[in-house]
């Protein structure tokens, strides 16, 4: 098993697990660029839902809290490229 050290992917994995990180992909991508209800929601979903999130994350075969460490630090990050912009 290959594993990526970034948010512990398992680079060879099924389709089953590839459709699961596509829906993870997907919830990042409309996070950080959705209309602004879209990113609210998927911000929730991210960093805060407790039940749904935490399987999803089990079935692409992504450590929980890796995950959501990594996307906490992103987003202090564009908080504050966005800050310095100003």
């Amino acid at each position: 098993m290959v594993m990526d050290k970034t948010v512990g992917i398992n680079r060879k994995s099924g389709p089953e697990t590839r459709l699961w990180q596509a829906v993870v992909l997907s919830a990042v991508e409309d996070w950080m660029s959705g209309g602004l209800t879209t990113k609210r929601e998927a911000e929730a979903y991210l960093f805060h839902d407790q039940v749904d999130f935490p399987v999803v994350c089990e079935s692409a075969g992504l450590n929980l809290n890796r995950m959501r460490s990594r996307l906490k630090r992103l987003r202090e990050q564009t908080v504050a490229a966005g800050a310095s912009r100003n």
